[in-house]
């Protein structure tokens, strides 16, 4: 077959490049499975689908895979050009969408191919380069932009990367809100029908959006903080927000570097921490803080280097919020410790319990119109970052609380550690479905829901068990009043899921 002909599914013989694009403009029926269909470029210029969409890259909140292995360029043109195709579901016509990159090395080529998808439909890309994850929130609101995606793999090694996707109003895009139709639309491309390609359209955002988070400042005072930024985004997000501020910010891996040379920007995992609380200790600062690969989401270490569950910022940040707006939502998700639910409930507020997730939580902050909401996973969101989460705008809120009290770190969160917690455990496990049904069996005479997973709740002692949305495993938190109920249920629950009881 010559290189200007291809073949038409089911068709014996070859079409020229013209007469392809022809059919594609009309929508032809045979488009709908072909391997040219919507990425034929112009004539003359075919380019072939080289690989197959793997879906188990579509997780339950974003894209994410090995890079090239999985996610490559080829992949990153075909869900940019889902994208555009399930915005036009969504919304009808639509005008831009925001793409943003980490600061992975294989980032800038999935972008260039993703905005290449995007733009091959007609519609145009606001290209605000290098930024943080939160960063594409803020400029899908702040701007009116029709949605976002967002090149990174967040704290995951750099081997990997991936695609965090909202729509219009910085609403999220996950597997039960759109992201499954994307994949569909990836792997089986639509027919093409754009007499135009979009523009390129770079835009400088870091301005606005400094001044947008400064907006949060209320009580910051002059401290000493240390900052862990993994070698992520925060090493280019953390010293455009506080020049001028009276922090003195001590820095720890602000060099970008995707290849992570000091340890996985992951601040949930206690090994990731040790520099930080070390140097907290040494520098006699007032506070840590650690975010993760896109800057995301945050961990705080107090001033005797301390880790600090992420449940009882959740409940600080409440406090804070509900000082100013009596009876306003604070929304949190079931693995928050108790005392999140008592904090909220002493200071007026109204506790909305939910399922694990941004998605969830963020669809839940939209309908009660809450004022706040965190996750155990270090995400938090507030209503006036257009429901989003932004881990800087934590790390102020945080700030406030500590000028306005001016006490440390430790006395503030010393009075709400009252039970004892396992952390998350995680385990591995063929048949997820029936290790939950089982526990919820086994554990049937306390309040037991399914809202996520299985929760089974007594007067001194609870836990949660739940499916991992990425891997074949069950992730446990067990709390109770006493380290001895903690550790017992812990052991029954682990008895259990191992099939050991």
């Amino acid at each position: 077959m010559a290189a200007d002909e291809r073949h038409c599914p089911g068709e014996r013989t070859p079409i020229s490049l013209t007469i392809c694009h022809a059919r594609q403009k009309r929508y032809y029926i045979k488009c709908k499975t072909c391997e040219y269909g919507e990425v034929g470029g112009a004539p003359g210029n075919p380019r072939r689908h080289t690989t197959a969409i793997k879906p188990e890259i579509f997780k339950g909140y974003d894209v994410r895979g090995i890079y090239p292995e999985e996610v490559n360029e080829e992949a990153a043109r075909r869900i940019g050009s889902a994208v555009v195709h399930f915005l036009r579901q969504q919304r009808g016509a639509i005008k831009n969408i925001v793409v943003g990159t980490d600061m992975r090395k294989s980032s800038a080529p999935l972008a260039e191919a993703l905005i290449e998808g995007i733009i091959s439909n007609g519609v145009d890309v606001i290209d605000i380069g290098d930024v943080s994850t939160d960063v594409t929130y803020f400029a899908v609101g702040k701007y009116g932009c029709d949605g976002s995606v967002m090149v990174t793999a967040s704290h995951n090694p750099a081997k990997y990367n991936g695609f965090k996707i909202c729509r219009e109003h910085a609403a999220p895009v996950g597997l039960e809100s759109g992201l499954a139709k994307i994949r569909d639309m990836a792997i089986h491309p639509p027919a093409a029908g754009v007499e135009r390609p979009g523009k390129i359209i770079q835009k400088e955002v870091l301005t606005d959006y400094r001044e947008h988070v400064h907006s949060f400042i209320r009580n910051v005072r002059a401290m000493r903080i240390v900052v862990d930024a993994g070698n992520g985004m925060a090493g280019k997000m953390v010293p455009i927000i506080f020049k001028g501020l009276p922090c003195e910010i001590i820095p720890l891996y602000f060099e970008l570097d995707g290849s992570f040379p000091n340890h996985e920007a992951d601040p949930l995992k206690l090994k990731n921490l040790k520099d930080l609380q070390e140097r907290v200790r040494e520098e006699r600062a007032h506070l840590g803080v650690a975010f993760d690969g896109d800057a995301d989401r945050v961990a705080f270490v107090d001033e005797k280097g301390e880790a600090i569950g992420s449940d009882l910022i959740t409940a600080l940040i409440a406090r804070e919020f509900l000082n100013k707006e009596k009876g306003g939502t604070i929304v949190y998700d079931l693995r928050s410790s108790w005392v999140v639910k008592e904090e909220i409930e002493r200071n007026g507020g109204v506790p909305c319990r939910e399922k694990v997730g941004h998605a969830f939580i963020k669809a839940t902050m939209r309908d009660r119109n809450a004022v706040f909401g965190g996750e155990l996973s270090g995400h938090y969101y507030f209503r006036d970052n257009f429901y989003a989460d932004s881990g800087m705008i934590a790390f102020i809120e945080m700030l406030n609380i500590l000028g306005r009290k001016r006490v440390s770190m430790s006395n503030l969160v010393t009075p709400l550690k009252k039970y004892y917690s396992s952390g998350e455990v995680n385990f591995t496990v063929d048949d997820k479905d029936a290790k939950i049904d089982e526990l919820a069996e086994a554990f049937r005479d306390g309040k037991v829901d399914r809202v996520d997973g299985v929760t089974a709740e007594y007067r001194d002692w609870w836990f949660n068990v739940r499916k991992s949305n990425t891997e074949p495993r069950l992730r446990l938190n067990v709390e109770a009043k006493t380290r001895d109920l903690m550790e017992r249920g812990l052991k029954r629950i682990t008895s259990i899921i191992e099939g050991k009881k």
